[in-house]
């Protein structure tokens, strides 16, 4: 069959640049031990240098007209091409429920959204590498006091060791998309516990960057309420772009025993 026609409607900007598709291939070499699920492999670029490393690989890709390309052109594929929406998948059916490292060219509509999934499931995927969007790359690797630093941030920098690795230019792909892209690689650090209540973590850091122009004290209100004892702290003159992910998970800490107090007392929030 002739090439596949690229689709707005999936974000699909197809790489044409074959070097770059092999440097991103060799970004999984850090856990060589693992199998690799591939999200989204179009024509197969960046699929026939993971294949060449010998290894388990399997692809997950959406567009029927993808899967029939690459099954007409990747033999090695056979039985090993999943036809579907990662989003929507039940990661720990792969590899017999095994940790893999998770790759890709990503469509720049749902990069944000393949991360929090990764979160969702950090012990199965220990690493995750890939290219995306420069700007999402920088957010995601940026450290506290910069602009870019934001939710996606902390969420996770908690979790995994990030790195940016390169930049690419908008030229090397079909169609060219007016931004340009950034190669990255996340690895599981050691933290096995954050010390904190997970879920009121990813509240408070939510709750802290809705509002990131405002001081801590000012955009906690929705949480804590307008006169909290805890806002007397200097602490809370800071805004939360300056806060390390330790700082948030001491202050998750401080919410926490807030609410227990407010909850014991219910005259403290009127």
């Amino acid at each position: 069959m002739n090439k596949v026609r690229p689709k707005k409607s999936l974000g699909q900007h197809f790489l044409k640049d074959l070097q770059i598709a092999q440097d991103i291939a060799n970004t999984v070499d850090i856990y060589p031990e693992l199998p690799v699920l591939e999200v989204g492999p179009g024509m197969g670029v960046l699929t026939q240098f993971l294949l060449r490393k010998e290894r388990p690989l399997d692809v997950v890709e959406l567009d029927r007209e993808s899967v029939a390309y690459l099954k007409e052109h990747y033999e090695q594929l056979e039985n090993h091409i999943i036809e579907g929406d990662f989003l929507a998948m039940d990661v720990s059916t792969l590899f017999e429920g095994k940790p893999f490292v998770l790759t890709g060219n990503y469509p720049y509509n749902i990069s944000s959204q393949i991360f929090f999934k990764v979160l969702e499931n950090k012990d199965q995927i220990p690493c995750c590498t890939g290219m995306i969007q420069k700007e999402v790359a920088e957010r995601i690797a940026s450290a506290p006091g910069k602009k870019s630093y934001g939710i996606l941030s902390v969420l996770l920098q908690a979790w995994f060791k990030i790195e940016y690795l390169f930049t690419v230019s908008e030229t090397v792909f079909n169609p060219p998309p007016k931004v340009k892209s950034a190669v990255i690689r996340m690895t599981r650090n050691d933290v096995t516990t954050l010390g904190c209540d997970e879920k009121l973590f990813k509240t408070v850091i939510k709750t802290t960057f809705n509002q990131r122009r405002k001081t801590l004290r000012n955009s906690l209100k929705p949480l804590l309420g307008k006169d909290c004892a805890i806002y007397a702290d200097p602490f809370f003159t800071k805004r939360p772009e300056q806060l390390s992910v330790a700082e948030f998970v001491t202050m998750t800490n401080q919410v926490a025993e807030e609410l227990a107090k407010q909850a014991a007392n219910p005259t403290l929030t009127e």
